[in-house]
């Protein structure tokens, strides 16, 4: 049985994937910077994660810088068919490791050509705009200019389908007037759910929402209801959190990263916990909102 029985599939773009798809950030060396500290294993995670059924993988080019995807091209090309390659453009790496917005017309059309010539792909699936802002909590602001410019190289046909992420509702209404949107990338998880009404609202026009630090990111989500939940159900705190995802809503796809092998086979077994409506309602109590 596909450990996907369960998660099911939604359309992302013109594509149907797996809800449960991964994330490439944590291939970098540590603080997204630098080579990986194994190389080997980071080239068997991808492929483990395909093998395995993922058909959604989440990258940048200002992972490593480049090396993140390097490391895809290296480990699964020529892609399957069935594989969506989703990138995001916004930011630069400086040398010290810093981030830094780079949103002009040079900085995000280097950024497409660089993310293609990476991968190793003649048109890129999905390009999601990061606006900067606060991680925590995106700001308001005007997309349209570095929007616009994302829509003219997908008129160019260097890209197939266009996303946000770290966007406010305002902003994504403002993005749709230019181009359409397939997916929102935000900040959501168990405990951080400032996100609620927005992912109710993309559910009704059938966009997928994509929660980043769906596990609480650099800090973990810790809760003493989910470690109870965890424990009644045999699987571990971030299972569960994994699984309350997948029950939440049927646009969420879920991209949680690792370049361990085990934690890959933890984080994929979440897509088949079958989640009760009494263990969904407990989760919900943990919210911070």
């Amino acid at each position: 049985m596909s450990i996907h029985a369960h998660a099911g599939t939604f359309i992302l773009g013109d594509r149907i994937v797996n809800r449960m798809g991964y994330g490439a950030m944590q291939l970098a060396g540590p603080g997204v910077f630098g080579p990986p500290q194994d190389h080997k294993a980071a080239v068997a995670v991808l492929r483990s994660a395909v093998e395995a059924g993922v058909n959604h993988i989440d990258t940048s080019d200002f992972y490593g810088p480049h090396i993140t995807n390097q490391i895809i091209r290296e480990a699964l090309h020529p892609y399957h068919d069935d594989l969506v390659i989703v990138t995001k453009v916004g930011a630069v790496r400086g040398a010290d490791a810093s981030w830094h917005p780079a949103q002009s017309t040079q900085d995000l059309t280097r950024s497409v050509h660089d993310n293609l010539r990476n991968l190793g792909l003649d048109q890129l699936d999905v390009v999601n705009l990061r606006l900067m802002g606060d991680v925590h909590a995106p700001l308001e602001g005007s997309l349209a200019e570095p929007f616009s410019v994302l829509a003219a190289l997908r008129e160019q046909g260097l890209i197939r389908h266009l996303g946000l992420s770290n966007a406010t509702t305002t902003q994504i209404a403002e993005a749709q007037t230019i181009a359409p949107v397939v997916c929102v990338q935000n900040h959501y998880n168990l405990v951080h759910r400032k996100d609620d009404a927005l992912i109710d609202a993309l559910t009704a026009q059938g966009i997928a929402y994509v929660p980043f630090f769906p596990l609480g990111g650099f800090n973990p989500i810790q809760s003493h209801v989910l470690s109870e939940i965890a424990s009644d159900v045999g699987k571990t705190p971030l299972q569960v959190a994994l699984a309350w995802l997948l029950a939440r809503s049927p646009n969420l796809l879920l991209i949680p990263g690792t370049s361990n092998l085990r934690h890959l086979s933890e984080n994929l077994a979440a897509a088949t916990l079958e989640m009760s409506s009494d263990v969904k309602a407990r989760l919900d109590t943990i919210a911070v909102v």
